[in-house]
């Protein structure tokens, strides 16, 4: 039976005692869905689910993977539980050694491999778009720019190591299921069956290609956090007494920095740019925009309420921004759906009014629906618009940058003390070079930075941190000077985006 409770305004005190008697005395519940009852379930599902088999399970070294080993850990027989660590060439400064120790002091045996070449060259298959019936092979990965097509070659790449893992250690395997720390998340946003059968996919996530999805058919898959969020995974890891530093460790994800460049050939310019860089500047100088009659100026004004035209008003009249629409695309939600669109860039030469710009970052993609994503750059007003990409691919070069440009941002987030404020913080690279004289023909060939602060408690929805809230603006401020001194680095940029519309990673 499914019972309707609306509350009305009553008193807190009251509040908690009309729920107690509605959860127990109406709708009978008992009281017994605890954490500590839903880890003895995991204990109970993992022993039943592989028996006497094997587990062969992959270990990134995030909270995820590392509770999950945990729990094979205490389910199992030390001699089921094989414990991999691959090295895909896309991890964070001294990633696979720090995930070796910490494992280490748990008692898990931890086989680690690097086969990045692997990675770096490797190829799949995928669904023709212009056949349903029909697979197509993808280019190499450090050729491909799509972001799905990255991750879903990511994802396979994982599943064949793991197979060649398994054959050299003499096992077969139809013996051995695989283990993995999947949370609920990531089913729904790869719109998994065992979360939705309904959703659109918003990514494909490592851990939910269909090469994984075969072996659930099979019954081959361990994946006793699949019902769990990040905050409930937490939970469990400090009652399985892991240490803090592996338990509060911002998340990285299986495809690591590889779905942190984002990677183009050439510039995303279709044939809305132009209209929609025109409407963003009309958002951004609307204190001017509505002196001059423009048919753009009132499909801005059917997409506001009043009230937000005086905010608009307001925010225009206060300070001066430059409005730059960036040829790149990046991945975002709305609803249940995907989307793929523009990044649009706000620039001043004034000291930053960051209420305001989190206040843009709200209004521009309920306005323009081909933007998903708001940046600030710092640096000072962009001059000139751009319309050309630095040539940017998954190479060892522009790994080793952005990963150099990574540690430094985290050093200084986690020397200020300011880590636990922020659910996570990934360092973007984008293909970008600014500063440049269109009439200079000056090619393209530095990139850019950008800051993806991120708070949440379930990572379905979040929001950046406001710089002098959440966090300081002075630890921001050094972020932006050390990053900044980083080789063929052009500008650095804040992610203002909430999820929705953005999603935590850019692709």
């Amino acid at each position: 039976m499914v019972y309707n409770f609306i509350l009305k305004l009553i008193s807190q005190k009251m509040e908690k005692k009309m729920f107690h008697n509605f959860l127990f005395d109406v709708a009978k519940c008992k009281g017994t869905y605890t954490m500590q009852s839903r880890e003895s379930d995991c204990i109970k599902y993992i022993q039943e689910t592989v028996g006497d088999h094997k587990v062969l399970m992959l270990v990134s070294g995030g909270v995820d993977s590392t509770v999950c080993a945990a729990l094979l850990h205490k389910a199992l027989r030390t001699d089921q539980v094989l414990a991999l660590h691959i090295d895909n060439g896309f991890m964070r400064h001294n990633e696979s050694q720090h995930v070796e120790e910490s494992l280490s002091k748990l008692g898990v045996n931890l086989k680690v491999i690097n086969v990045s070449h692997s990675f770096y060259t490797g190829s799949t298959t995928v669904p023709d778009k212009s056949s349903k019936s029909q697979r197509r092979k993808t280019a190499s990965l450090n050729v491909t720019t799509d972001p799905e097509e990255k991750r879903n070659i990511i994802g396979d790449i994982f599943m064949k190591v793991a197979n060649d893992v398994i054959t050299e250690l003499n096992l077969k395997p139809e013996d051995v299921y695989l283990g993995q720390g999947t949370l609920r998340p990531d089913l729904i946003e790869s719109a998994s069956d065992l979360a939705s059968a309904k959703a659109n996919a918003i990514k494909t996530h490592h851990n939910d290609t269909e090469l994984v999805r075969e072996l659930r058919k099979q019954g081959r898959v361990v994946e006793p956090l699949k019902d769990f969020h990040k905050d409930e995974v937490r939970s469990i890891g400090n009652d399985l007494g892991l240490p803090q530093e592996l338990v509060q460790r911002h998340p990285f994800p299986g495809p690591g920095l590889a779905i942190r460049v984002i990677c183009a050939g050439e510039p995303h310019m279709e044939r809305n740019f132009a209209e929609t860089s025109a409407t963003l500047r009309i958002i951004i100088d609307f204190c001017n925009a509505i002196k001059r009659p423009h048919a753009l100026l009132q499909r801005v004004k059917s997409s506001t309420t009043s009230e937000e035209q005086e905010i608009l008003l307001e925010i225009s009249k206060s300070s001066h921004h430059g409005a730059t629409l960036l040829p790149i695309k990046t991945v975002g939600v709305q609803g249940d759906c995907r989307t793929y669109s523009y990044v649009a860039a706000l620039s001043s030469n004034e000291d930053p009014n960051w209420e305001n710009l989190m206040t843009l970052a709200k209004l521009i993609p309920r306005i323009c629906h081909n933007i998903n994503r708001v940046v600030y750059i710092f640096g000072g007003l962009v001059e000139h618009p751009l319309s050309d990409v630095t040539p940017t691919f998954l190479t060892a070069n522009v790994l080793s940058i952005l990963r150099y440009a990574d540690n430094i941002a985290h050093n200084i987030l986690q020397s200020t003390g300011y880590n636990r404020n922020i659910s996570q913080m990934p360092i973007v690279m984008l293909p970008l070079h600014f500063d440049r004289d269109p009439m200079a023909s000056d090619p393209s060939c530095q990139r850019s930075l950008a800051i993806r602060t991120f708070i949440t408690a379930d990572f379905m929805t979040g929001v950046p941190a406001t710089p002098g809230k959440q966090l300081p603006i002075d630890v921001i401020a050094k972020m932006v000077t050390e990053l900044k001194k980083v080789p063929g680095i052009s500008r650095v940029m804040y992610d203002l985006t909430s999820k929705p519309p953005g999603t935590t990673e850019w692709e």
